[in-house]
């Protein structure tokens, strides 16, 4: 049985949590633990991040309903703690880690104690990694820059800010005229949990349903 911790909120929390608890695999893992955003905390920087834009009071608690709904494990507040890396060394003790909109940096301590790694979902144009649009804010970027579609990259944290390894690529979602941030988060947070599932699928032996795990 696979170990996992989602590391997310938001729409990409949501769905990435929901298809490791409720898709093919969920015989196959066990989720340990969740640490999502509590967006009234500055150290997860809201006014630099998606809670900056207008959203609902459901929408800053949908990966803690769902981790209540579910009876798990659930955390939300400062991970560079004593507190954390206890709970998260002596108690969840995950082999994978995936973060899908989470807003705090993780140090070596978290991303280095995973045997099968600690990936993060981030969203970029299809040119070259490190992508142009690294930061907490990339879908604002793509639309100031007028971007017709956009891939997410599922990668290694490592110390840089969205510079680790690429493991795993979305096939391109394409961005309707006068979308917002928002309209964005929402339609590709379900490719976002797909990527998560093939990919960890391949960790488990299984065969991948779709292409969309090309190592870059």
């Amino acid at each position: 049985m696979l170990r996992v911790s989602v590391f997310g909120s938001y729409y990409r929390g949501y769905c990435v949590l929901s298809e490791l608890l409720s898709g093919p695999l969920s015989d196959r893992i066990k989720i340990v633990g969740v640490a999502t955003d509590d967006p009234s905390q500055s150290f997860v920087s809201p006014s630099r991040r998606v809670w900056q834009y207008e959203h609902t009071a459901a929408e800053r608690i949908l990966v803690r309903g769902l981790a209540q709904r579910f009876g798990l494990d659930l955390y939300e507040g400062k991970v560079k703690t004593p507190e954390f890396h206890s709970l998260y060394e002596d108690v969840w003790k995950p082999d994978l880690c995936v973060s899908a909109t989470f807003g705090q940096r993780i140090d070596s301590r978290i991303y280095g104690y995973c045997k099968k790694g600690f990936y993060n979902l981030h969203p970029c144009d299809l040119g070259p990694w490190p992508s142009r649009y690294a930061g907490p804010n990339p879908f604002k970027h793509m639309l100031e820059d007028g971007m017709s579609r956009f891939v997410i990259r599922m990668h290694e944290v490592d110390d840089g800010f969205d510079t680790g390894r690429v493991v795993a690529t979305s096939e391109p979602v394409y961005i309707p005229e006068g979308a917002t941030v928002q309209d964005l988060h929402k339609m590709s947070a379900p490719i976002a949990a797909l990527l998560v599932r093939n990919f960890t699928q391949g960790l488990l032996g299984q065969p991948v349903e779709a292409d969309h795990t090309a190592a870059q």
